[in-house]
């Protein structure tokens, strides 16, 4: 049983792979014929039946004429002769005894007997297997019965279901060649672009589709997919600047770290062990804030993990690092455009993003930074500035870039590591938010970031 079962179920999934393993080109082919098989075939069958249902009626027609003449003659005592010659119809005139009148040569002395009936009714003779359509029309007495043989009929439409049972088949293999080359046609490019792309690899993202420049699907979808392939050679090419930074950052305060043993081990009386201490305490401090910020800058690129959205008063955060830097006593930090403003987001990754921006302002500051926050109602305004030397227009944008640092001595000296303000732009974005770099009314710099207030988001 189990054997039988599973022979049944790999059965039944080669067929499904099967199934979906047909090409485009196959599956249109085959469903555009069905389809069209289908609609001729149901268009056959009724034109059939309304052909033969019009020759049916056609027949009627003639053989009421005939029945009506048959009753003026015999009503007006004229005498009515059958046609000897002719086979394929007949007629019969009885009085209301049932005494036959008059009939056709062809019925031979023999006496027809229909039920009266206002519908035309298929009969046969006796001996004789012809069918025909007949009426029975009685009036004054009289009753005439008139028929025409069906023959004519039947071979009419024997004749147009022989002629469509070769011509449906026939045109629907035509249609199905035809769609199949059209198709194939239409997919060539598709096929000439899908083995382009799989050619392209890790190491030659440089390469792109070529286009045709018509316009139609078929550009755009190479138009497209070479944007795509922009998208991931810059991403790739990020990448390799951002661990070739990261390294380099990292082997900064390692190599501080491994020259400050090394002269301590040589020379143990040049170093005491509270300068080899304190050197030890600063670089790791240094190699900590840079892992961390490695760490929040992969948390926010991780497009996969939502950002948790929980009401966040903005401006608590803002007064915090307020107090905390008031508290190291090394600028002046005026609050008074500080108001009330409630986002949704991430309490820490926002708490992030006021610290670098706050730290940022205080490294670059001469004496004074100035925090501000508004609610417009729909979106929640957050302004840092300082009335440090400002920032060049060039390099507004590119200072939100990963270990950029316009000020590479001071930036190191101060600690800086070149990633505050990326994880800023990263976490803000992550929001639904915005950020860019403006001038103050000082002359210094201002960062603003716009973020959806609570009810909006």
């Amino acid at each position: 049983m189990g054997n039988a079962r599973g022979r049944s179920l790999r059965g039944l999934s080669l067929r499904g792979r099967s199934v979906r393993g047909r090409s485009v080109r196959a599956r249109i082919t085959l469903v555009a014929t069905l389809v069209v098989g289908v609609t001729l075939i149901v268009g056959a069958v009724a034109f059939v039946g309304v052909l033969r249902g019009s020759l049916f009626d056609a027949l009627t027609t003639s053989i009421e004429a005939d029945a009506l003449e048959i009753a003026a003659r015999a009503e007006s005592g004229l005498d009515v002769v059958g046609d000897t010659d002719d086979d394929d119809q007949f007629f019969q005139v009885t009085d209301a005894s049932g005494r036959t009148l008059a009939s056709s040569d062809s019925l031979d002395g023999a006496i027809v007997s229909l039920p009266s009936s206002d519908d035309a009714q298929v009969i046969t003779l006796p001996g004789d297997d012809t069918e025909y359509l007949a009426l029975v029309d009685e009036d004054d007495g009289l009753t005439v019965i008139a028929a025409r043989s069906t023959e004519d009929v039947v071979e009419t439409v024997g004749t147009i279901i022989r002629l469509l049972a070769v011509a449906v088949p026939l045109v629907v293999l035509l249609l199905g060649v035809t769609i199949w080359t059209v198709v194939g046609r239409a997919l060539r490019p598709v096929e000439r672009m899908r083995r382009e792309v799989d050619a392209v690899s890790a190491t030659n993202l440089d390469r792109r589709i070529d286009e045709s420049g018509s316009g139609d699907e078929i550009d755009r979808l190479a138009h497209t997919m070479n944007r795509m392939l922009d998208r991931l050679d810059e991403s790739q090419r990020a990448q390799g600047r951002f661990i070739s930074d990261a390294s380099h950052e990292l082997k900064s305060p390692l190599a501080s770290l491994r020259q400050f043993a090394e002269v301590a081990r040589d020379y143990p009386d040049r170093v005491s062990a509270a300068d080899l201490s304190d050197a030890i305490l600063d670089e790791g401090a240094r190699l900590e804030r840079l892992v961390q910020n490695m760490l929040v800058l992969a948390h926010t690129d991780e497009s996969s993990t939502p950002v948790p959205r929980r009401p966040i008063d903005l401006d608590d955060l803002l007064l915090a690092e307020a107090a905390r830097l008031r508290a190291s006593g090394t600028v002046v930090v005026d609050t008074s455009h500080v108001s009330a403003g409630r986002v949704l987001g991430d309490a820490a990754l926002l708490a992030q993003v006021v610290r670098n921006l706050v730290d940022n302002a205080a490294r670059h500051a001469r004496g004074q930074i100035t925090l501000g926050l508004t609610d417009s109602g729909s979106q929640v305004t957050l302004t840092v500035d300082d009335d440090g030397p400002g920032v060049p227009v060039g390099e507004r944008e590119r200072v939100f870039d990963r270990f950029v640092r316009l000020d590479e001595a001071r930036a190191r000296d101060s600690g800086g590591s070149g990633l505050g303000l990326a994880i800023v732009r990263a976490t803000v974005v992550a929001h639904g938010g915005t950020v860019r770099m403006l001038d103050n009314e000082s002359g210094g710099a201002r960062v603003e970031v716009l973020l959806p207030t609570a009810s909006d988001s």
